[in-house]
């Protein structure tokens, strides 16, 4: 595999790795493989999550199959730039929560030299863009879209389907609030709301 290899390299320079899909689709569990494997090389790594998200753990990163990891919570994406000094690799969790200078506060930590791992939904619940995702997809070198298995028909899902009325646009849940969905099964679950 290209990013493997490209990851292996001698040459020591920076570059942005955006993990992104539905829930349900493994992107955390993808980024927590990514930073233990920089550990297991003895690479410094610091991982960084938004402090609203605090479902599983008030400062650790969880995923879905319970595996976690250390983080930092912050509140805003230039205090990741505050912290990560002395780093090879930064990885940030639900990276669609963080302000748009996520992007810059990226730019700048792989410009010095930072491996930097990002793992976030790329659409909101409604199927539109959500959050700084798109623009890291755009400036990121490594771009990995996952997917769930839609919850009505068996097909790849990519959507994000809210199962509630509520239509605020940040909204933390579970399988008791989110089902990923396929396009078609999306598509008829949003005219039913």
């Amino acid at each position: 595999m290209f990013l493997e290899s490209a990851i292996n390299s001698s040459q020591h320079r920076g570059w942005i790795e955006i993990i992104c899909g539905s829930m349900f689709s493994g992107k955390t569990e993808e980024l927590i493989r990514r930073l233990n494997r920089a550990r297991i090389a003895k690479q410094r790594v610091e991982i960084f999550k938004p402090s609203i998200d605090t479902r599983y753990d008030e400062t650790n990163v969880v995923s879905h199959n319970e595996n976690a990891i250390q983080s930092t919570p912050v509140q805003s994406s230039s205090q990741i730039l505050l912290y990560a000094s002395e780093v090879d690799v930064v990885g940030i969790d639900e990276a669609q929560f963080f302000d748009d200078e996520l992007v810059n506060v990226c730019n700048k930590l792989a410009d010095s030299g930072i491996r930097v791992i990002l793992a976030g939904l790329d659409m909101d619940f409604t199927g539109k863009p959500f959050g700084p995702i798109p623009a890291l997809m755009a400036t990121a070198e490594y771009v990995t879209k996952v997917h769930a298995i839609c919850m009505r028909c068996g097909n790849l899902a990519h959507y994000s389907h809210r199962m509630t009325a509520d239509e605020k646009l940040v909204m933390l849940g579970e399988t008791d609030t989110y089902e990923p969905l396929c396009r078609d099964c999306f598509i008829k679950a949003r005219k039913r709301v």
